[in-house]
């Protein structure tokens, strides 16, 4: 298991959003040189401190995710950063249909399952690397009308423990980040849909949501790309999960 980032090349999805912008952000100022992967190549072009790559790929489209495999063959990889998502339906499961229930799953688990089985293998062949997925404290307790949501990143935690359990002895670390509330657009956007289903006030519905939190506030982007520059740093983690919640979950 490698102990520094300086010097790796990481792989980094859904890198044209928010929060793949800051994770991926830390890693180049560290000295990585990134993969940034995503749907469209418009948002995966931004300025980051060190060597950077684009690839486009739907992580839970199999033949996409192959074709990337394909296109990636020359590289070197010792990072993978699971970091693609979507929200999801904000309304009871009862209501929520098959597709809008399989889009979630497709991106949030198939994704993260399709890219570890396409570049493990050299990891494990090399005997290192590490791969982080990002999960959601959203995973391990009750989010109310976000079942679907809820459901995948209780999926991508055990996902995680028991593939760690698969490659550790190849020297392959893998680990799970679960944030909490993460101000950016996507948090803004179930805040307003919480308030028009609540007749409430946006804001209204942030204060309800974030006083959850020991901390009574919303983690910023940037705190996340540092969690995983910090799992990265500790060599003897795997097999874990991690909440980075300002105190939204406690244990």
């Amino acid at each position: 298991m490698e102990a520094v980032i300086a010097g790796r090349t990481a792989l980094v999805t859904g890198a044209g959003s928010s929060l793949g912008r800051a994770i991926s952000g830390e890693l180049s100022a560290r000295g990585a040189r990134l993969i940034l992967v995503g749907r469209t190549a418009q948002t995966l072009s931004y300025a980051l401190p060190g060597e950077s790559r684009v690839a486009l790929c739907d992580v839970g489209d199999p033949a996409s995710v192959e074709a990337l495999r394909t296109e990636l063959a020359g590289e070197t990889i010792s990072i993978l950063v699971n970091n693609a998502g979507v929200a999801g339906p904000v309304k009871p499961l009862v209501e929520i249909s098959p597709e809008e229930w399989d889009e979630v799953f497709d991106v949030n688990v198939r994704g993260v399952y399709l890219m570890c089985q396409a570049f493990l293998p050299p990891m494990i062949e090399r005997g290192g690397g590490d791969v982080i997925n990002i999960a959601s404290v959203s995973g391990k307790r009750p989010l109310a009308r976000r079942t679907p949501y809820c459901a995948s990143k209780a999926a991508v935690i055990g996902l995680t423990t028991t593939l760690a359990t698969e490659v550790g002895p190849s020297g392959v670390a893998v680990n799970s980040l679960s944030p909490g509330p993460v101000r950016g657009p996507r948090m803004e956007r179930n805040f307003r849909l919480e308030a028009a289903r609540t007749g409430t006030t946006v804001e209204e519905a942030e204060r309800a949501y974030v006083s959850r939190a020991a901390l009574g506030r919303m983690l910023e982007e940037r705190e996340v790309g540092l969690a995983v520059a910090a799992m990265l740093e500790m060599p003897g983690l795997t097999a874990a999960d991690i909440d980075l919640s300002a105190g939204m979950v406690g244990r």
